[in-house]
């Protein structure tokens, strides 16, 4: 599991309150990548304004399949844990896991996990973000 909270892009808080953004399922594939630039909240915006690692070795973004539930006015977002095995060589180094829409026309950020260091995984070791009961809550 990340080492910290889970760290909200701005423009994602904003565009939810417009109503420019949807979370659920049903149209909007939300993905989870890593990288080791560091995320500033009140900057980034879209996937290219926070390059990721490069795709190799077992690693690529992965659909977290979240979902989205609403309970006496406060809406939660799940996810599936995502693990990822490096084959053929490492992957990394990378320091944090992101959150993004894929669905969206420019890959709009969510937000990210913050794992403290610089993390490389080594051929045949295991890497796993792991989302515990759910990713975020609005009430």
């Amino acid at each position: 599991m990340a080492s910290s909270s889970f760290y909200k892009f701005q423009d994602f808080v904003e565009r939810l309150a417009k109503g420019e953004f949807q979370l659920h399922a049903a149209g909007h594939t939300i993905k989870v990548y890593l990288t080791n630039n560091t995320p500033s909240a009140s900057a980034d915006a879209v996937k290219t304004d926070l390059a990721g690692i490069t795709e190799q070795n077992g690693y690529t973004a992965a659909d977290i399949q979240q979902d989205i539930s609403e309970t006496s006015g406060v809406m939660t977002m799940t996810g599936v844990d995502v693990e990822w095995t490096a084959s053929g060589g490492s992957f990394g180094p990378f320091r944090y896991a992101v959150l993004y829409d894929e669905d969206h026309a420019n890959d709009a950020l969510i937000g990210y996990y913050d794992y403290g260091s610089e993390i490389t995984i080594a051929t045949g070791e295991k890497f796993k973000v792991d989302f515990g009961a759910s990713i975020l809550t609005l009430s």
